[in-house]
């Protein structure tokens, strides 16, 4: 754990200035062997720069949808386009980012990291605690924060507002799961009023969606991720340990009926438990017009056996799909990691969220704080600045927080590597303390 002074780090705030080129050491890959700093600058501002959007398969004759886009020729349906990790250097003082008015799209003030990457995404966790104990989430039996080791919403508030102020425009909510917490819903109506946040999102694992979701849609509350698996009673419960299926199912369609803008099933793939099931849950989200992510199962926490065994690419997932559905390359984006795939007449949108194949570092806009106030800049790493003494210390003053912030784009990595960790996490974590 790393903990962040006053000074440790010089302040990454954004510039609009022409900056000079980046003096620190580069460390080279085959994606970035021939692009200069400018080249990188415009990369990380443009979300489309570089990215294949993938194989494409339709009727010629067809006219396809504006978002659709054909891939170079030669080039695999998915590539990593990542960058590698990198540790951080002794010393930032003086450091400017190669960014400037041409190749920046973000406000003076605005948080950006060593490496050029805008943040402009928050992921606040307000609780580590859940009603479920998911098998690749956490260990069975749990040990949870006590209470005073925990954000109050109040200073979740305070942090949300440091962030935005800050040029975070998108915030979303998770947990454990958050709608377990009490008074989540005024936390959330708060959230929404902050000047200069343009999306509260929420991640749910949907038990509580058929008490909450009208309350959640009139809070401000736009789009919904549900995390759901398998539509397997008995597999429900045996990923889940104790979760139950129904109820879940109560909620989504409680959600649907609220009239969020967008609803999304996250699956998390996983091979030998719900890897056949992929087709029928594709199938599930199209009759209902609501999107899906299928994300690559993740090393983070000991919970008790090797992930390895489990692990199952975006690839293969996209290959098997391709049986049953004609998927079209979307250059659209949800500001997050997911690259997305349309079926032709169906409202349905398709990500892949591939940590491990095609891990997205180089376009990272986002930074997590934990239930306890760590803030992690990368998920894959542990280093952390401890916000929670600072809140506590200065209960009405928010520079020292607003400093803390900001210098702590200085410990985020430039990437994190999941390939030699699913044996041995090195992240010691459970996903369920840094927030899902």
């Amino acid at each position: 754990m790393t903990t962040l002074t006053h000074g440790h780090y010089a302040p990454l705030l954004h510039r609009s200035s022409a900056a000079p080129p980046s003096t620190l050491p580069q460390r080279r890959n085959p994606v970035f062997l021939r692009r200069d700093l400018r080249q990188r600058a415009d990369y990380f501002a443009n979300p489309t720069y570089g990215l294949p959007p993938g194989k494409l398969r339709y009727n010629p004759a067809r006219t396809l949808p504006s978002f659709v886009t054909g891939p170079p020729e030669g080039v695999s349906p998915m590539r990593n386009e990542s960058l590698t990790p990198a540790a951080v250097a002794d010393s930032l003082i003086g450091f400017v980012p190669p960014t400037s008015p041409a190749t920046s799209r973000h406000a003076d003030g605005t948080l950006v990291d060593r490496y050029g990457r805008h943040l402009t995404y928050l992921r606040l966790s307000i609780t580590d605690r859940c009603d479920f104990r998911c098998s690749y989430c956490m260990a069975e039996e749990m040990s949870f924060l006590p209470r005073a080791q925990v954000l109050t919403l109040e200073e979740c508030l305070r942090v949300a507002g440091v962030f935005v102020g800050l040029g975070v425009n998108k915030v979303r909510v998770t947990g454990g799961e958050p709608l377990v917490r009490h008074n989540a819903i005024w936390l959330l109506e708060q959230l929404a009023r902050l000047p200069g946040l343009n999306e509260l999102v929420i991640t749910t694992n949907g038990s509580q969606l058929d008490r909450y979701a009208p309350a959640l849609r009139a809070a401000g509350v736009r789009r919904i991720n549900i995390s759901l698996d398998t539509l397997r009673a008995d597999r429900f419960r045996a990923i889940t340990r104790v979760g139950d299926l129904a109820r879940v199912l109560r909620g989504l369609d409680a959600a649907r009926a609220a009239g969020f803008d967008r609803l999304k099933l996250n699956t998390v793939m996983m091979c030998g438990c719900n890897d056949d099931e992929l087709i029928d849950l594709l199938q599930f989200v199209v009759d209902r017009g609501i999107d899906i992510a299928f994300i690559e199962e993740m090393p983070l926490g000991e919970i008790g056996h090797a992930r390895q065994g489990s692990y199952f690419s975006s690839e293969e997932a996209l290959a098997r799909l391709q049986t049953r559905f004609v998927l079209l390359p979307s250059t659209e984006s949800s500001g997050g990691p997911a690259r997305y795939w349309r079926i032709p007449g169906s409202a349905t949108r398709v990500g892949f969220i591939s940590p491990h194949s095609h891990n997205f570092c180089d376009s990272c806009n986002r930074v997590r704080v934990t239930a306890r106030g760590d803030l992690y800049p990368c998920l894959g790493n542990n280093d952390a600045s401890q916000l929670l003494p600072l809140l506590r210390a200065n209960p009405t003053d928010d520079a020292p927080l607003r400093a803390a912030i900001v210098h702590s784009m200085g410990i985020k990595a430039k990437g994190h590597d999941f390939s030699t960790q699913m044996d041995a996490p090195q992240v010691v974590r459970f996903m369920s303390m840094t927030g899902g």
